[in-house]
């Protein structure tokens, strides 16, 4: 086949699945996890469900395909974050709370604990820790974070103290945990 074909054809194929993700999304968003079918995808992104399922084999592959976005993003959107000016200090406080956010935006329930399981999440935790741990180390060598603790348990202390922002219901109650959660690492007097 002619090289042209091929390329209408891969970013045909990509449009489809990029319609599904979306779609996807859509539907957690009305209903949660547990909602999501490979009928009402099908129906909203506008193709028969035969040809859903040469795309995806059911919905918690739907789902999975999904999340795996989902996280892609949240990593791009805190590297973002991660980039900007200030001190370590300051980024680390900025990564912190958009971390929180993001975790306080996350499904709940049973479903929600099996799409944070994979290989997908654990490059996630990986890709994090390496954007947190140097801004960690960098702020504890001026003064700023306690310099008795490595900076690898530091990290690991953040997230798991802001996974407690699944449960909060507002902003301020966000930025309440994450000053309680950057209190643990000012230095010790």
């Amino acid at each position: 086949m002619p090289k042209l074909w091929n390329e209408t054809i891969d970013a045909h194929r990509a449009a489809v699945r990029e319609a599904i993700l979306d779609t996807t999304a859509q539907l957690v968003a009305e209903g949660g996890l547990r909602a999501v079918t490979m009928s009402q995808i099908a129906d909203r992104v506008g193709i028969g469900r035969a040809t859903l399922y040469k795309y995806f084999s059911d919905a918690e592959a739907v789902l999975f395909a999904w999340h795996e976005r989902q996280v892609s993003e949240h990593l791009r959107q805190l590297e973002g974050i991660g980039d900007q000016g200030g001190t370590a200090a300051e980024r680390l406080t900025a990564l912190l709370q958009a971390y929180a956010g993001i975790a306080r935006r996350r499904h709940g329930g049973e479903s929600a604990a099996l799409l944070h399981q994979g290989e997908h999440i654990t490059h996630a935790e990986r890709h994090l820790q390496s954007m947190l741990e140097p801004l960690v180390s960098e702020a504890a060598a001026v003064g700023d974070l306690r310099g008795d603790v490595p900076p690898g348990e530091l990290v690991q202390y953040c997230l798991h103290a802001l996974t407690a922002a699944a449960g909060l219901t507002s902003e301020a109650a966000v930025g309440r945990l994450v000053a309680v959660t950057l209190d643990g690492l000012r230095p010790v007097p």
